[in-house]
C-alpha cells in the first residue's frame, strides 16, 4: 500500500479508537445504509471487533420509499458477508403521507433497529454519523436559536429504547470515510435525496460550503458542538445539585421551593423545570425555552399555568409541577395494566371484574372526605390514579381512600439525569 494510504488507515483507525473511547462491548450492532459513511464504519469497525473479540452484527432498514432501496439494502448483505458479518434487513411500510416524511422514517427506523437489537442482545449499536453531519445538525439548530444543549448537537453516546447508539465518527470528515472506500475500491450508495433541495439538512449542507471561506467549516462547527458539550455537562451538573438540595418529589408530583427555585440562574431554572415536565409526561421531546420562561415567569407572580399536559401552581411556599387532569381525564387502563405510563395499582387481594384505573376527577374526589388531610393540592388529586369499577369507586389511595389499595409508581426519580433537555 501507498505509504500516504497507509497513514491515512492509521489516521482514520486512531480516530475510530478515540471515539469508541470506552472498551468494545462484547456484542455490538452497527446501522448501515449502504451509504459511504456507515458502510466505511462497517469495514473499520469489522477490523477492531475482530482483533478484540467483539461480535458484530449489522442491519439495514428498507423505508420503502425508492425503488432502489431493496437493492441497496442487498449491497449492503454482500459487503457483510464478504466480511462474515450477520445482517438483517429490516422493511418499513408505515408511510401514510401525513406529517414530515423524514422525521416519521427516523422514528420508524430507530423503533425498528432497536428491536432488532433486543433480539439479538446487542445492547450497543454503532451509527455512521460524522463531522460532516454533527456541523449540519449544528447549523440548522443555531438557526432555530437553539441553547447550549440544542449547539451540543449529536452526543457521542446517547441512550434510546434500552438501546446505546454509539456514534464513534464524529471526529471523521465525510470525504475521509469516502476516500478510505476508494482506496479499496469498494463501491457505496448515493441517496439522490441528498441533492434534493426540499430538505432543510441539503440546504444546510449547501449553505455550510459557501460558510468555508470564512473559516466557518464542519470542523469549526463540531468544534463548537463539543465545546457546549463540556458547557452542557457542568450545566447539568449544576442542575442535579440544585435538585437535590430545593426539590422533593410527593405521590408523582415534583415539588420545589419557590424562593430556592426563583433564586437560582435563569438556566437553572429552565433545566429544573423542564426536566420536571419531562419526567412526569415521559414526553421525549421538551417544550420550547418561550413557553417555558413563561411558565416559570407566571409562578414568579404567584399564577398557576399549564405545559406539555402538566399543570403548576404556588402553595405554601412550594411550586407544585404535577399531570394536568385534562391530559389525563380520558386515559382508561384495565386495573392491571399500566396507566398513563407510569403507575400501576397494586390491590389487596385479586383485582375485581372489570376494574379499571382511570384518573379520579372531581365526581371521585368528592367521595374522597379525607382528601386534605394528604397535604396535597386538589388540582393535582384530580389528576392521579383511581381504581373504579364502572361508576364505582372502589379506591384512591393519594387521595386518602381505600386504604388495602395501593398505587406505585413505575417510573424512578434518576429523572435528574434522564429527563431530555434539547432545546
Amino acid at each position: 500500500m501507498d505509504p500516504r494510504a497507509a497513514s491515512a488507515d492509521a489516521e482514520l483507525a486512531e480516530a475510530l479508537r478515540a471515539g469508541l473511547s470506552d472498551a468494545l462491548p462484547p456484542r455490538l450492532g452497527i446501522a448501515v445504509s449502504g451509504g459511504g459513511d456507515s458502510l466505511a464504519l462497517l469495514y473499520l469497525l469489522h477490523g477492531v471487533c475482530a482483533a478484540a473479540g467483539t461480535y458484530l452484527a449489522s442491519v439495514t432498514v428498507d423505508h420503502g420509499l425508492r425503488p432502489e432501496a431493496a437493492a441497496e439494502a442487498d449491497l449492503v448483505a454482500r459487503h457483510a458477508a464478504e466480511l462474515g458479518i450477520p445482517h438483517e434487513t429490516l422493511k418499513w411500510r408505515g408511510w401514510g403521507g401525513q406529517g414530515n416524511l423524514q422525521n416519521a422514517a427516523r422514528e420508524a427506523r430507530y423503533t425498528l433497529m432497536a428491536e432488532w437489537a433486543a433480539r439479538g442482545n446487542l445492547p450497543v449499536v454503532a451509527l455512521g454519523h460524522t463531522a460532516d453531519d454533527q456541523a449540519e445538525t449544528v447549523l440548522m439548530r443555531l438557526a432555530r436559536r437553539a441553547g447550549v444543549d440544542g449547539l451540543s448537537a449529536m452526543a457521542p453516546q446517547s441512550t434510546r429504547h434500552g438501546v446505546t447508539w454509539l456514534r464513534p465518527l464524529l471526529a471523521v470528515r465525510r470525504e475521509a470515510l469516502r476516500d478510505y472506500l476508494r482506496r479499496r475500491a469498494l463501491d457505496w450508495v448515493e441517496d439522490p435525496s441528498n441533492d434534493d433541495l426540499q430538505y432543510t439538512r441539503i440546504q444546510t449542507r449547501q449553505a455550510l460550503a459557501a460558510f468555508e471561506p470564512l473559516g466557518i467549516d464542519a470542523d469549526a462547527l463540531a468544534d463548537v458542538a463539543r465545546n457546549m458539550a463540556v458547557a452542557r455537562e457542568a450545566l447539568e451538573e449544576q442542575t442535579d445539585c440544585t435538585a437535590r438540595r430545593i426539590l422533593r418529589l410527593d405521590a408523582g408530583a415534583v415539588v420545589l421551593d419557590a424562593d430556592a427555585f426563583h433564586s437560582q440562574p435563569e438556566e437553572i431554572r429552565r433545566r429544573l423545570m423542564v426536566r420536571a415536565l419531562g419526567w412526569i409526561t415521559g414526553n421525549p421531546y421538551p417544550p420550547r425555552r418561550a413557553p417555558v420562561a413563561a411558565l416559570i415567569a407566571g409562578l414568579a407572580q404567584g399564577q398557576a399555568g399549564t405545559l406539555d399536559g402538566c399543570q403548576t401552581l404556588l402553595r405554601r411556599g412550594e411550586i407544585w409541577v404535577f399531570r394536568e387532569y385534562n391530559a389525563v381525564r380520558d386515559r382508561v387502563a384495565p386495573a392491571d395494566h399500566l396507566w398513563d405510563g407510569r403507575w400501576r395499582a397494586v390491590p389487596p387481594d385479586t383485582f375485581p371484574d372489570g376494574a379499571e384505573l382511570r384518573a379520579l376527577g372531581p365526581d371521585g374526589l368528592l367521595q374522597c372526605p379525607d382528601w386534605r388531610e394528604t397535604g396535597r393540592p386538589r388540582a393535582m388529586l384530580l389528576s392521579t390514579p383511581a381504581i373504579w369499577q364502572g361508576e364505582n369507586l372502589l379506591a384512591a389511595p393519594l387521595a386518602g381512600m381505600g386504604q388495602k389499595w395501593h398505587v406505585q409508581l413505575e417510573r424512578g426519580a434518576g429523572w435528574i439525569n434522564s429527563a431530555p433537555l434539547s432545546h
